[in-house]
């Protein structure tokens, strides 16, 4: 079977379609691949590595800051829509499946004048446009929140889950403590923004740690790459030598899976595959969604495990210092509290995410 697979912009577009690549290459493995993405995206680094036949379409994300830039996105969008018709085309894919990100959405909707079947995955609780006015026209839409089946009027949908790397399934929490050489008997903070970092979240951390020294705790802080540099020092300075040894402080971490499984709490960004790691672990956390990703979605992530008591969330411009230590504090000391709330996150993990989806996908020839 032939397969188009497209969704970019970011990693949590990127990483569920390689998911998704991998396992149709696991059960078949004859099927052909073409990963459909941008050439300014992520994608055109990440997925060539990965081995897949990688070609390009001309579009940008609408950038909303004003009219005049939206303008120039949308502008591009039926040069987009034509050069994924004649990829179409010429590629005659039997499947084309769409993971989100501003790239999937010409190629999707140009499928549906084809004989290929179509398949979209929302992995926020409240879908974005495009998927909302997709879902419409594909054959399948799947989801990894089932808050968002109220938005889609889709033929056929069901809620799967996000498919998650296979180091998220495979860890061991006691192996994990080991690696990175932690107090066993400690409580565990692990605190990070993503591949770059969060600015808000590191400056309340600054504000914060120093409170935390004398504290029975340890944490494990991960700043990004761009700001290491510049916090390390900074963290030197308030903290005396002999007391740093609670802290372990990292510019990026490749294997952040180990950090999350000897944590007892993390505290981070609210977007969907961060989320599904979370749950698969079920590692509470105190959520401080991004303000600026699109739709606000990250915020309506965050709401809907809120809703279910599996975190506890700040928003973005009231984080400080006082509030992230008052926070962590009153979880640390209820501990009753934090095992309900580790309870509640593990019910929404979906360990079995990618065969859910690799079963719809592989069955939608035969419907």
């Amino acid at each position: 079977m032939k397969f188009i697979i497209t969704g970019g912009g970011t990693g949590g577009h990127i990483y569920p379609a390689l998911a998704i690549a991998s396992g149709l290459k696991g059960r078949q493995g004859e099927a052909e691949i073409l990963y459909v993405g941008t050439k300014k995206g992520l994608e055109s680094n990440i997925v060539p590595r990965a081995g897949l036949r990688f070609t390009t379409i001309d579009i940008s994300g609408i950038d909303r800051s004003s009219m005049l830039k939206a303008s120039r996105s949308l502008v591009k969008f039926p040069r987009s829509f034509f050069q994924a018709w004649d990829i179409i085309k010429d590629f005659q894919p039997d499947i084309v499946i769409g993971t989100g990100g501003y790239v999937s959405f010409p190629v999707v909707l140009a499928a549906t004048f084809f004989p290929s079947k179509t398949v979209i995955h929302e992995q926020n609780a409240i879908p974005g446009l495009a998927n909302r006015n997709l879902a419409r026209r594909v054959d399948y839409a799947l989801l990894n929140f089932a808050e968002a089946a109220p938005y889609m009027k889709a033929k056929s949908m069901k809620v799967t889950g996000l498919p998650v790397r296979s180091e998220i399934l495979d860890v061991q929490r006691a192996e994990s403590i080991k690696k990175l050489q932690l107090e066993p008997n400690l409580f565990t903070l692990v605190v990070f923004g993503g591949s770059r970092g969060a600015m808000t979240i590191n400056q309340a951390m600054l504000e914060a740690v120093e409170r935390w020294q004398d504290s029975q705790m340890q944490i494990i802080w991960i700043t990004g790459e761009s700001s290491y540099n510049e916090i390390k020092p900074q963290v030197e300075e308030c903290l005396s030598l002999g007391k740093r040894r609670f802290l372990h402080l990292y510019p990026y971490m490749f294997n952040i899976e180990e950090a999350l499984a000897a944590a007892d709490l993390a505290v981070c960004r609210a977007g969907a595959g961060t989320l599904s790691e979370l749950a698969i672990l079920g590692l509470p956390a105190i959520l401080v969604p991004y303000p600026y990703a699109a739709e606000n979605h990250q915020e309506k992530n965050a709401r809907a495990l809120l809703a279910k008591k599996a975190v506890e969330m700040v928003i973005d411009e009231f984080l400080d210092g006082d509030t992230l230590y008052k926070k962590v504090n009153e979880l640390r000391k209820t501990p009753v509290c934090l095992k309900e709330m580790a309870r509640n996150m593990a019910k929404e993990g979906r360990p079995n995410a990618l065969n859910e989806i690799l079963d719809v996908i592989l069955t939608l020839p035969d419907n």
